[in-house]
């Protein structure tokens, strides 16, 4: 049952260029998987996905590591050092609970822009919003491409098309980073991370092929928004 979860979150989150970490920690949560695991177990289902889309993309030519490559300056040192960080139990469960309900916020609040990037982000605040994003990403092992997307269309750094292009690699070298720290602060994931694994990228393939010809944009966003608010509001009153 959690295999086949894992899966269809998977497709869901690859239609749009996302790996799924916020949806795979909702997931953990309802089946009351332990903190100690849920962190590293969501970043190596990150960096499987992720690899997929990023080669994906990048044998397409459609990444801009032009805004990108500011982006991961900061983000992959601050997620290192997020993911060196063992927060307690209740601690983790409420700062990744209120990550959720914010996620399902942003995707709430976002809304798809058909325009072409108009302005070039500014050096200073890409590598402080990169850092920031980090820094989440280790800590909680979200991969960060929820926020780094809707915040791209809106500051108008990057066209929609551009950002779904983005957000792979993005996720890809945050979660890597993330779980290395998380190895070395004694944190290791699920026995059963290579059977979610396979199923995650099995659901990544069928995302980016199929492109969700059975559920609309308005549809997706809806059963995400649940996903995310009912888990994370369950883990900020555990």
């Amino acid at each position: 049952m959690a295999s086949l979860l894992f899966a269809i979150i998977s497709m869901l989150y690859a239609s749009v260029g996302q790996a799924g970490g916020t949806a795979f920690l909702s997931l953990m949560a309802f089946f009351g998987m332990s903190s100690t695991e849920m962190r590293p177990t969501a970043l190596g289902l990150n960096i499987v996905v992720a690899t997929y889309s990023t080669w994906l993309f990048n044998r397409n030519r459609i990444v801009d590591w032009t805004i990108l490559r500011p982006l991961l300056f900061s983000s992959m040192p601050a997620s290192l050092a997020g993911g060196l960080i063992v927060l307690g139990d209740h601690m983790y469960k409420t700062l990744t609970g209120l990550v959720l309900v914010l996620a399902s916020a942003v995707m709430i609040m976002q809304r798809g822009r058909a325009a072409d990037r108009v302005s070039e982000p500014p050096l200073a605040a890409s590598v402080s919003f990169g850092a920031a994003l980090g820094l989440v990403s280790g800590l909680t092992g979200v991969g960060g491409g929820v926020f780094l997307a809707p915040t791209l269309i809106t500051l108008n750094w990057a066209s929609p098309k551009q950002t779904v292009a983005l957000s792979p690699p993005f996720i890809l070298a945050n979660s890597t980073v993330g779980f290395v720290g998380a190895l070395f602060s004694g944190q290791f994931p699920s026995p059963d991370l290579a059977l979610y694994a396979v199923s995650a990228l099995a659901g990544a393939v069928a995302g980016t092929v199929v492109s969700l010809n059975y559920l609309n944009t308005a549809g997706i966003r809806f059963i995400l928004v649940v996903v995310l608010l009912v888990a994370g509001i369950q883990l900020v009153l555990a």
